[in-house]
């Protein structure tokens, strides 16, 4: 992941250091395992411990260094950590040899790459707890904030900023939940051998290091199933659609012909080289390029799924790619819309401008409705609404008084009234807050 969307959380957990130190551990549980159940000599834990090398940048040299040898990057980390507990000691060089006893390599990868994973969602989970937060405020703020609706970019007919924003928080509360099961998915490990059976490893020792960790055993071939890890992306890839979808109409109200919201503009920022007035919208773009990368990886970890046989190594590559990029990307994205909607500026008188921007057409449907009440044919009404709110438009009259003077239309002045009360239009949004309440 290039330095710019990096986040320190999720850079901590993938960094080169995090992913051997979880190595290390799942070495040394093993061990443990094994001499609790007599297949190790007594002290062979405490030796093997004791002598294990500090996982620093150091050590990553040297594990690079031996993989120019051994052309593999698990025998050469093996190597190096037998090697520093060898020459630790006597003990040290008695006990070595019980690094990685009765494993193969994906044993110790794929439990790491699962505990990676599960702490990726606790991060993700916490940046996601955010959001929905924060979009939860804004709903109840906005409650009453009258907004023109639109469908396929056309005025409809009135809303609220609040909805909007509550929709908004019931989304990215889903993603939450798809993190959570993500979470549960891919919160396993395996260590039984190269094609899983257990062959050359008690299944003891699995149990052991994968309770230590945090994680439940699983059947597996020589590799945990990838539609685990395929879950973990389409939930990264949810979060990025998520964030997409609310920066894309952040992005239409943030136009200048509608100017009904604005991204917070920092001292000494500038919007542009070129033209000192500009002010754009530049984290909603930017969420929107991201969440396409997000997709791609999620395509990308679903062709990881259909691997030959026992196991081949075909996914391996992807995944140290569009596991750790996921992760940071839907981290970055989760933060970086958070902090784009707590300084959000919301126009409230222009919305409500832009809502009579078309002088009241868009009350159209209960016009309609009280035609049809009135004893007209549902098409004889609908004509008559339409063809007056298209008059009302070119003429820029009221769409109420239109309506009043034409003969076709039997309603008292109080009637229209009725028909065109904004709040008789909104009176009815308390089932969208009272789900909005159940978001913890």
């Amino acid at each position: 992941m290039i330095e710019r969307y990096r986040t320190a959380e999720i850079e901590a957990i993938f960094s080169d250091t995090g992913r051997f130190s979880r190595y290390l551990e799942v070495e040394l549980l093993a061990v443990e395992a094994m001499e609790k159940i007599g297949i190790a000599p007594a002290g062979a834990t405490r030796a093997c411990r004791e002598g294990a090398p500090v996982i620093d940048d150091a050590f990553v040299v040297a594990v690079t260094e031996r993989e120019r040898v051994t052309n593999h990057d698990v025998a050469a980390f093996v190597d190096v950590v037998q090697a520093a507990i060898a020459a630790s000691g006597d003990r040290g060089a008695l006990h070595a040899s019980w690094i990685h006893y009765g494993l193969t390599s994906s044993d110790v990868v794929d439990t790491s790459w699962c505990s990676m994973l599960v702490a990726a969602c606790d991060v993700l989970l916490d940046a996601s707890d955010a959001l929905v937060t924060t979009l939860k405020g804004m709903a109840s703020e906005h409650r009453g904030t009258a907004m023109i609706g639109r469908t396929h970019g056309i005025h409809a007919e009135p809303t609220t900023f609040g909805v909007t924003c509550a929709l908004w928080c019931l989304q990215a509360d889903r993603d939450r939940s798809r993190l959570r099961d993500a979470r549960q998915a891919i919160a396993v490990g395996k260590l039984s051998g190269a094609v899983g059976t257990y062959s050359n490893i008690d299944p003891s020792v699995e149990a052991h290091v994968c309770a230590a960790l945090g994680l439940l055993p699983t059947p597996a071939t020589q590799v945990i199933a990838r539609d685990r890890h395929a879950q973990f992306l389409y939930a990264c890839a949810a979060v990025g659609t998520t964030c997409e979808s609310i920066a894309v109409n952040l992005r239409h109200l943030q136009r200048t012909e509608v100017g009904e919201v604005e991204e917070g503009f920092g001292a000494g920022q500038k919007g542009s080289s070129a033209m000192p007035h500009k002010r754009n919208p530049i984290s909603a773009e930017t969420l929107t390029g991201l969440s396409r990368v997000l997709r791609g990886n999620l395509l990308a970890g679903l062709e990881d799924v259909a691997l030959w046989h026992e196991r081949d190594i075909s996914h391996s590559s992807t995944e140290r790619v569009v596991l750790p990029d996921s992760a940071q990307l839907a981290h970055y994205s989760l933060r970086r819309l958070t902090r784009l909607l707590i300084g959000l500026t919301v126009n409230a008188d222009r919305m409500l401008a832009n809502l009579h921007l078309l002088h009241g057409v868009v009350f159209s449907q209960p016009v309609l409705l009280a035609l049809i009440n009135a004893g007209r044919s549902r098409d004889e009404a609908y004509r008559i609404v339409q063809e007056d709110a298209a008059r009302a438009i070119a003429d820029r009259r009221p769409f109420r008084d239109v309506l009043h003077a034409d003969e076709r239309v039997p309603l008292t002045g109080h009637e229209l009234d009725d028909v065109f009360a904004l709040e008789r239009t909104l009176a009815r949004i308390g089932p969208i807050f009272d789900a909005l309440d159940a978001v913890i």
